[in-house]
């Protein structure tokens, strides 16, 4: 399988501060690849990087065989990537059809397929198309939010933190529709504390520790990794 997203020694730095050190990974197209770690440790560092919202210190991002590195992130949302960031940030003054069409600001076709498309994921989101989208609730603004991202027709869709914040019933929605979102042919990068789902979910997975990749496997082989146990899952090493 091609990958659609190659990253080969990436460094993010902050001033002084050391936030991505030389990691590489790869995302093949039509899978849900995961990052996981503790907070600090440079997963969204790694996210904001490849959109062009951070510039990379050094290192390489490979769309479909095109270097983005240090590219704007006009640029690579042209080119196929796009980030529902972390905390939703939908428009709060906007509506929610609004919000839909903030996401489709580059395109100049005919949204109404799309539109009916992300209703046919969300039918909440149909209900509400005229509410202000700072009246929805946490769940809902985080359904707008994924579903402003695929207004733009993405190859690939960056998830930071989709669960954060949320009840568990509504988390369990949440990668409900990650897992249709991917049915339906879309290539998925997930960021995500909630491990246990995120690896669940994943057919790839990786391990960051304080900037550097420490771990990577299928989905099962982390989950079932007794490191990775003790750390992220809650579960203690076998005696």
């Amino acid at each position: 399988m091609s990958n659609i997203l190659e990253v080969k020694d990436l460094c993010v730095n902050y001033g002084g501060i050391k936030a991505v050190k030389n990691i590489s990974f790869q995302v093949p197209k039509g899978e849900i690849v995961t990052l996981i770690g503790a907070n600090g440790a440079g997963k969204s560092s790694t996210l904001r990087s490849i959109v062009g919202l951070v510039k990379p210190a050094s290192g390489s991002v490979k769309l479909n065989g095109e270097e983005i590195a240090g590219k704007t992130p006009e640029h690579i949302v042209n080119k196929g990537i796009t980030l529902v960031p972390e905390g939703r940030r939908v428009f709060a003054d906007l509506t929610v059809l609004e919000n839909l069409k903030v996401g489709a600001y580059m395109r100049k076709d005919k949204l109404d397929d799309d539109i009916n498309w992300c209703y046919d994921l969300f039918p909440r989101l149909k209900e509400r198309s005229w509410q202000l989208a700072g009246t929805l609730s946490g769940g809902e603004q985080q359904m707008l939010a994924i579903a402003r991202a695929l207004m733009s027709r993405p190859e690939i869709i960056m998830m930071d933190e989709p669960s954060l914040g949320l009840a568990p019933i509504v988390v369990q929605g949440v990668f409900d529709i990650i897992h249709e979102i991917n049915r339906q042919g879309k290539t998925i990068l997930l960021v995500e504390q909630n491990a246990n789902m995120a690896l669940k979910a994943a057919h790839h997975g990786y391990v960051m520790e304080t900037g550097t990749i420490s771990l990577s496997g299928t989905g099962k082989e982390l989950s079932e990794n007794e490191s990775v146990k003790a750390a992220y899952l809650g579960k203690s090493r076998k005696k």
